[in-house]
């Protein structure tokens, strides 16, 4: 037997409108009133009807998470933090809410795909992670959803993604450029002048904005950037096995490589070791985004740290509305620097 609304109210000795309004989080209601309806709504094994009740609210209990791969700890460490700070007062169904990880592999449609079924769920809140696409008819696009997501009433929040402007996203950007620039001037700073930089797929945001940031510290330095020192790949161990190949390749005199991140970096400290190359006396290494395997690696990896988990949360208590949105709707996230054995002083 199906059991109703009412049959909740006559367990919990309340009005069938108090336990909707329990249930929807959307009215005041005494503490003790709460939790007497939510042991009933146990005790009875009550299922709320969400399309119905979401079509009723403004939104849902839904709480999308878009990730580009799941697999990444870049972005497993966001999601995971997010997921941390979503559910609590507020909610329907007693304060929960349900986190759905959409994960895109990097497709353009697949983004634009969860974006509009987000939306047909009336989703209460929307957070994107990692970096966007440079295409202008997809950011367009984007733009186009996240405006009708939050005219639905939809908290939309960017974590490590640039600023989405005329939208209502709130933004947590990542400073990938002053993150390259630093890394790149540690490097020169000991006596790195001929530098490889293995950069991550030219359509990403973040690989624009961290390749610029190294490019500004070797012109800051004097150093002419010779084209044959940078290499494209994935953000992944074998792009970074490839791509140190090849640049060995194009000139095996470089005395430094620096990586889009930390896994391309592991990828590059594999392949200097097969070509007899040692690290950091023939070669030094650097990565990006300090994910936990980095200082694990032998040796140790010199990397720029980025709070993921601690942008992650933060972007889950604004989303749930926790927490207020910074001054103007963005806010910068900064890396920190963190020299450990891959880098020292180059050969000769």
């Amino acid at each position: 037997m199906t059991v109703t609304l009412a049959d909740v109210a006559a367990r919990a000795q309340v009005s069938p409108a108090t336990v909707s309004r329990v249930l929807n989080g959307n009215y005041p209601v005494a503490a003790s009133t709460r939790e007497r309806v939510l042991r009933a709504v146990d005790e009875l094994d009550y299922v709320l009807n969400g399309p119905a009740s979401a079509l009723a609210a403004a939104t849902s209990d839904l709480v999308g998470i878009l990730v580009n791969d799941i697999a990444d700890p870049f972005f497993g460490i966001m999601a995971s933090a997010i997921q941390g700070e979503i559910g609590g007062p507020g909610g329907r169904a007693g304060g929960e809410r349900l986190a759905v990880v959409c994960n895109t592999g990097g497709s353009p449609e697949r983004e634009l795909t969860y974006l509009t079924l987000l939306q047909r769920q009336r989703a209460a809140a929307v957070v994107l992670t990692g970096g966007a696409m440079e295409n202008e008819p997809h950011a367009a696009a984007v733009a186009a959803k996240l405006r009708r997501l939050g005219e639905a009433g939809t908290r939309i929040v960017l974590c490590g993604r640039p600023p989405a402007p005329d939208t209502s996203a709130i933004a947590l950007t990542f400073d990938n450029r002053g993150g390259g620039r630093e890394l790149t001037e540690h490097l020169i700073g000991l006596g790195h002048r001929r530098l490889g930089y293995i950069a991550g797929p030219e359509e990403r945001t973040t690989t624009r904005h961290r390749l610029e940031g190294h490019r500004a510290a070797l012109a800051a330095a004097g150093i002419e950037e010779d084209p044959r020192w940078t290499v494209h790949g994935r953000y992944d161990r074998r792009a970074g096995y490839e791509a140190t190949l090849e640049l060995l390749r194009r000139d095996p005199s470089l005395t430094a490589v620096v990586a889009a991140n930390d896994s391309v970096a592991l990828g590059a400290c594999a392949a200097l070791r097969d070509s007899g190359l040692r690290i950091p006396e023939d070669v030094s290494v650097a990565g990006f985004d300090d994910l936990p395997f980095s200082i694990d690696a032998v040796p140790s990896l010199t990397t720029v740290r980025l709070p993921l988990a601690e942008a992650g949360a933060r972007a889950g208590r604004i989303a749930m509305g926790r927490e207020e949105p910074p001054p103007g709707g963005i806010a910068t996230v900064r890396g920190e620097l963190m020299v450990r054995g891959s880098s020292g002083v180059p050969r000769g």
